[in-house]
């Protein structure tokens, strides 16, 4: 069942300073919370709402190159720093030229912090306030990681974007443990924040124009957020990230979350929705002020055959596409659809060649870049909530 979610809209703050030279989002454009922004880098301009594909270990899962990824239009690559560091190491790519030389890509690149890995290899880590000391998940070594370290990677990466070093809590720990592990990402913060201007003026640093991300946390606890948010926001960074969201609780909790937090975060600033999600949520995300989105799905989900459109979810392996000559979607402009059917890229599925897992994802990605530049279309016309509409009948179709 298709629901639309209705978010309250509060008051705003007001916009930034012009006589602000660091690289900063300049707001173009609102309706209601949304926003039709940009933002500017040392490694190029980002036209917001944007979705960044996820290359975890610096490379989209599915045989996708940054060659690919210049023609499905899309404008920032996310990396991990944690998987990095383990493989093949952050100072062999510093060797390198960081990671836009090692890729071969020459826009912006965000790496998340290595935090999230203290929620995802619970099982591999203990947590002290010095940082976190982990088990590799590849070897088993020993590694430790905190704000200090993470900064350092980050910079040997040379990555545009670097997001602070927090703790992600489960969304089932207790409020107490939550209230906890907030105060220590806002400790970790300042630490972060220290370190990155200290590394921003050494000599060899590759990019002295690093900017730095923090990140809100606090479960699906509104005091514990707003706090956070409010308390974050008074450290001028460059951007503000909310985490801890789609690791377990419900959709309706996190437009609840976002609702409740977005309006105590920069208005000035980007908002950037960690690790979300469904082109439904990034609907909703829009809808509440979130200029930034990131998630697997769109690679993960073409890898097993799982493809968007805008009629919905269809999944090639059916067999009632065993003979169909349509691409993937009519009207679509993405290698996948110029080129090649349905029944071909089916088989390519079944027979486990890898040019259909290849063709899936690409299509996937380009769906997502393309949505978000309607979104930017629609916010710029005034229409973003009559388009939102459209496109979530759209989805309903297949039921």
């Amino acid at each position: 069942m298709c629901q639309v979610s209705k978010g309250a809209v509060p008051e705003l703050a007001s916009e930034s300073n012009p006589d602000d030279k660091r690289p900063r989002y300049r707001l173009i454009k609102r309706e209601g919370l949304a926003k039709r922004g940009e933002f500017t880098t040392i490694h190029g301009t980002i036209q917001t709402p944007v979705f960044m594909n996820v290359g975890t270990a610096a490379a989209i899962k599915g045989a996708v190159s940054t060659m690919d990824l210049q023609e499905i239009k899309t404008q920032v690559q996310l990396s991990n720093t944690y998987h990095l560091h383990v493989r093949p190491g952050d100072g062999l790519i510093k060797e390198l030229g960081g990671l836009s030389a090692f890729m071969n890509w020459d826009k912006p690149i965000l790496t998340d912090s290595g935090g999230f890995q203290v929620f995802s290899l619970a099982k591999l880590r203990k947590i002290k306030e010095e940082g976190v000391h982990f088990n590799s998940h590849i070897d088993g070594r020993k590694i430790f990681m905190g704000p200090e370290e993470s900064m350092r990677i980050q910079s040997n990466l040379g990555s545009t974007i670097a997001m602070a070093f927090d703790e992600c809590p489960s969304s089932v720990a207790d409020k107490d443990y939550i209230k906890a592990s907030v105060e220590r990402t806002t400790r970790w913060l300042l630490r972060c924040k220290s370190e990155m201007a200290r590394l921003n003026q050494e000599e060899d640093t590759l990019n002295k124009g690093q900017l730095l991300f923090a990140i809100n946390q606090g479960g699906v606890y509104d005091d514990l957020r707003i706090e956070h948010a409010k308390e974050i926001a008074t450290h001028d960074l460059d951007g503000y990230a909310i985490g801890g969201l789609a690791v377990g609780e419900s959709h309706e909790e996190m437009y609840r979350v976002l609702e409740a937090v977005v309006p105590h975060l920069p208005i000035d600033k980007p908002t950037y929705l960690m690790g979300v999600g469904t082109p439904v949520n990034l609907l909703e995300g829009v809808e509440r002020g979130v200029d930034f989105f990131d998630c697997v799905y769109p690679s993960r989900n073409g890898r097993h055959g799982h493809l968007y459109t805008n009629q919905g979810k269809l999944n090639l392996y059916n067999k009632i596409f065993e003979k169909d000559t349509a691409p993937i979607e009519a009207g679509c402009d993405c290698p996948a659809c110029l080129h090649y059917s349905r029944a071909y890229i089916r088989h390519l599925l079944k027979a486990k060649e890898m040019l259909g897992m290849r063709l899936c994802v690409l299509h996937n990605l380009y769906f997502y870049n393309t949505m978000m530049e309607e979104i930017r279309a629609a916010l710029e016309a005034g229409d973003f909530a009559g388009y939102k509409e459209r496109k979530l009948a759209g989805f309903c179709e297949r039921g």
